[in-house]
């Protein structure tokens, strides 16, 4: 039927996008993948050989990934200028994260779904011209201080590209 068709085009017509997260030696500890729903961006991020614990997750403004320290990725994705922190009430930024749990064996899965950016375009877009990286910090965020909630240091990065042929 018509209805049947009309939704399965709605359902092709996402945006996905991916990150291979690499570490401060440059070997792949882990990917993500993005894909834009009607509620917002989903990512999944499955790693591999990090140090157990908490550790801070964000979307950082520029999609260059150097090692070892990551400084190239920039600060956070803030498209709208918030303060850091997703307790902070002037906040927060739009590639603010909640933490993700790496396991005794170094493993981690981490999946959320976020309405503060989007990878289609526009102003909120992590997908614009000087793309985007999601980087893994080594400590948790307190969710409160400016920049970054004392996260500590960026131990892994991964440059966010469009997944081509995806997006009909």
């Amino acid at each position: 039927t018509v209805g049947a068709v009309g939704y399965a085009t709605i359902a092709l017509a996402q945006t996905y996008a991916r990150a291979d997260i690499k570490n401060a030696e440059g070997k792949t500890v882990g990917t993500a993948s993005l894909r834009d729903t009607k509620d917002g961006v989903l990512i999944t991020l499955n790693v591999k050989g990090l140090p157990e614990g908490l550790h801070a997750v964000h979307v950082h403004a520029v999609g260059k990934c150097e090692g070892p320290a990551f400084t190239t990725a920039g600060g956070h994705f803030n498209a709208l200028n918030k303060k850091h922190g997703l307790k902070n009430p002037e906040g927060p930024h739009a590639g603010d994260l909640r933490d993700m749990y790496v396991n005794k064996d170094g493993t981690g899965r981490y999946e959320s779904l976020l309405e503060s950016f989007t990878l289609a375009p526009g102003q909120t877009s992590i997908l614009d011209a000087d793309g985007s990286a999601l980087v893994i910090h080594a400590s948790p965020d307190d969710n409160i201080s400016d920049p970054s909630g004392n996260s500590g240091d960026r131990i892994a990065c991964g440059v966010i590209t469009q997944v081509a042929g995806r997006k009909k």
